[in-house]
């Protein structure tokens, strides 16, 4: 009999198995796909952005209050730059890339996979391909883990880490979540996040292909509270927007939706330049409008901004465009005024997203109240653990979510010491 199942070779799974190994562990990973790591080398566009480049408490804030908590025991642990020294140690160096993004040196997915995997073969991890886990039994002192094809394993230990319900063709088909709920444990019903967002209006979906890297988005709910501010790039798209500045918020969106409540649209407003004040835009407008030659708006503005973007801010404005952008000095009063807020806070009505199929991750899980955040042990489970995906937990684009993933694992395999 093993001493450890794990359930699920993605990141977490991998990680953990591999670490328990290394520390003379009895390990058995089961893997329901007939590959490891799928989502690994589906990440990143086949780049697979590992971690970050910021320190530990950094990246927990962006989890949130409540996920911040609840992960300060793993990324005390296991901090990004301990991530990268791990990867550097298994044969992968890593590069830093701009947002606080950190990649494999080769920009290639499959050496993450593949460095993780040698780790677990070489540490002796059993693992056992096509293996599709329909259920967890609590039986004494044991734990029965039952697959689709009638085997049961058992171990004293089993750590689930099968992943949320997002690229369902990677295998992340939210699995996890029915053995959860059949210990009768409390599941947050998982929904598409780190996802591209849709908008009913057609002057968004006329800018399809134009992208701003430079802008803040905040996200507004339809009774206009401000849910998520990320300075972030943002890609116009056939559907409506995409890019790290609407998948970022997207959660929110998926979870109104799903409860019914998108009776009104959200807003994500874009700020075209948010290092540049209301104030420094209206005395750039007002100079312009007095030199000579009668310049177009375009002349104010800070950086170059794509001329198509320029004009749905304008239009969003009021203001009458055609081929030309408007002039500064034909402005009125409160045209320019329309126009700065324009700029500044251009309105895109949100209502919905592409759906689990398009998403990065899923928001939802097990309920992080349900676990000792010290070990990751189900409290009302003795010697069951989850880590990963299928925990309760939602960040933002940027390696946080293979981050909560390494580190969580890390967790686990410290509390079986």
């Amino acid at each position: 009999m093993h001493e450890v199942i794990v359930v699920g070779a993605g990141a977490a799974g991998l990680w953990c198995a591999a670490r328990l190994a290394e520390r003379k562990k009895r390990v058995l990973l089961l893997e329901k796909t007939q590959r490891t790591g799928t989502k690994i080398l589906a990440s990143g566009g086949s780049r697979c952005n590992l971690t970050t480049t910021l320190e530990a408490d950094q990246a927990a804030r962006l989890f949130g209050p409540r996920g911040a908590r609840f992960l300060s025991s793993a990324l005390e642990l296991l901090p990004p730059r301990a991530v990268r020294e791990r990867f550097h140690a298994l044969g992968v160096p890593t590069v830093e890339a701009p947002l606080e993004k950190v990649f494999p040196r080769s920009q290639r997915a499959v050496d993450v996979r593949d460095a993780l995997l040698r780790w677990a073969i070489g540490s002796g991890v059993e693992i056992v391909l096509g293996a599709a886990v329909e259920s967890l039994e609590p039986a004494g002192e044991i734990w029965r883990v039952h697959t689709r094809e009638g085997r049961v394993h058992e171990a004293a230990r089993v750590v689930a880490c099968s992943g949320g319900k997002s690229y369902p063709k990677t295998g992340t088909t939210g699995d996890g979540y029915a053995w959860l709920s059949a210990l009768d444990l409390e599941v947050i019903e998982p929904v598409p996040a780190l996802v591209p967002l849709t908008s009913p209006a057609s002057w968004v979906r006329e800018l399809t292909g134009i992208a701003w890297e430079s802008g803040a988005t905040r996200l507004l709910s339809p009774a206009g509270k401000e849910l998520l501010r990320r300075e972030r790039p943002l890609l116009f798209t056939h559907r409506g927007v995409s890019g790290p500045g609407a998948m970022d918020p997207s959660h929110f969106v998926a979870r109104a939706r799903a409860a019914g409540a998108l009776e009104r649209p959200f807003v994500l407003e874009l700020d075209l330049f948010p290092k540049v004040s209301r104030e420094e835009l209206r005395a750039r407008f007002l100079a312009l409008a007095a030199a000579p030659g009668q310049p177009s708006i375009s002349r104010a503005l800070p950086e170059l901004v794509p001329r198509p973007l320029v004009r749905a801010a304008a239009r969003v404005a009021g203001l009458a465009v055609g081929g030309e952008l408007p002039r500064a000095a034909k402005l009125a009063k409160h045209e320019r005024h329309a126009l700065i807020e324009a700029l500044k806070a251009l309105p895109i009505p949100i209502d919905g997203t592409l759906g689990f199929d398009q998403a990065e991750v899923s928001s939802g899980g097990l309920a992080l109240r349900e676990l000792d955040p010290r070990s990751l042990q189900v409290n009302r489970c003795p010697g069951l653990y989850v880590c990963g995906e299928l925990l309760d937990l939602t960040g933002p684009i940027g390696g946080l979510s293979f981050l909560a993933a390494w580190s969580t694992a890390e967790l686990v395999a410290a509390a079986l010491r």
